[in-house]
């Protein structure tokens, strides 16, 4: 038999018999012959039948899949994610189908359509930076489908939700830049669309406005990535007022801006300190290794899943719920000791 798919139709068609009763000879049904039953089992065989995983969800009601959407699978912010959701996803008897929108409002919609099409029992979502059109989302819901939003949220479709405290988490690692002395702190953010950008943001204002300092808007800078660290940094340093801190929106932009800084022939912390955000395997490899926000990814990916999963096997309707992960500052070298 050459076909890329065996079917029991394939095998009832070989045999001279019906569909369902190869069916019921593969479940031992004490209705078909032990003649019947060696004669299938033994063709299953030797064409190398697979059951088609989405004909028996069809016939079971679920696919025991779930889907998941990241912007980057190679950020380790997300890749602790999706190791949070593999084993919480696994060990609750589901399996996971990943797909990345690579920070694409294109890909994003098209991931969507192959979920759905695949017949997932659930979706977990994390917004690219390019998405402002929900109406992808909005075929999820009225799909009937359970749908969580992790870190990067949707605030205008009602649904559970699982976020970083990511005003508390700026906000701390500003402080403490602030009773080492810093006074002339550069915010370098994400784009403001993004609800977690926009919070981060607000927790660097509160931090200045608790300690009686300035919030100037040319400190705040559009600035996400190590390419535009690269573009923006010197220019910061032209100023007259030279910045004595900068806190990064991702430990990415933190540590290429240390790097660009140090290029151009200052010391790190000694004249400038740096707060990243993420407190992953790049906050370890910068020199002096990156004082940073640890966002707790496992724990994120976790209890998404847990959510989307009440939710998929819940029997009647139920509130929405809104996670929050604490944050913790995690301090290391790129910052003078607070006082």
């Amino acid at each position: 038999m050459h076909k890329a798919q065996v079917t029991i139709k394939d095998i009832a068609r070989e045999l001279g018999i019906s569909p369902s009763t190869v069916s019921k000879a593969l479940k031992g049904h004490p209705d078909i012959s032990s003649a019947t039953k060696i004669a299938v089992r033994e063709l299953v065989e030797r064409w190398n039948y697979k059951p088609d995983p989405i004909a028996l969800s069809l016939k079971g009601g679920q696919s025991k899949t779930i889907g998941v959407i990241v912007p980057e699978i190679v950020h380790y912010f997300f890749s602790t994610v999706i190791s949070g959701i593999e084993d919480l996803a696994y060990d609750s008897g589901y399996h996971v189908m990943f797909c990345q929108s690579n920070e694409s409002y294109e890909r994003e919609v098209k991931a969507v359509e192959t979920l759905l099409s695949s017949r997932v029992d659930g979706i977990l979502i994390s917004l690219c930076k390019t998405t402002s059109n929900f109406d992808h989302f909005r075929k999820i819901t009225s799909d009937g489908i359970p749908l969580v939003f992790f870190d990067r949220i949707c605030d205008e479709i009602e649904t559970d939700r699982v976020v970083v405290d990511d005003e508390a988490g700026a906000f701390d690692g500003v402080s403490y830049m602030i009773k080492s002395g810093c006074r002339e702190i550069i915010h370098l953010s994400g784009p403001l669309n993004l609800l977690i950008a926009k919070n981060r943001m607000e927790g660097y204002v509160r931090a200045l406005k608790e300690n009686n300092i300035r919030v100037k808007k040319e400190n705040i800078v559009k600035c996400d990535t190590a390419e535009e660290a690269r573009m923006v940094v010197p220019g910061l340093f032209s100023r007259t007022k030279k910045p004595d801190g900068i806190f990064a929106v991702n430990d990415l932009t933190a540590a290429e801006a240390m790097k660009t800084v140090k290029h151009l022939g200052y010391k790190v912390p000694d004249n400038v300190s740096f707060v990243g955000f993420t407190s992953g395997m790049i906050s370890d490899l910068t020199d002096p290794a990156l004082t940073s926000v640890e966002q707790h990814g496992y724990i994120v990916g976790k209890e998404a899943v847990r959510l989307l999963i009440n939710r998929i096997e819940a029997k009647e309707d139920f509130p929405f719920e809104t996670k929050i992960i604490r944050t913790e500052l995690v301090v290391k070298g790129s910052t003078r000791k607070g006082g």
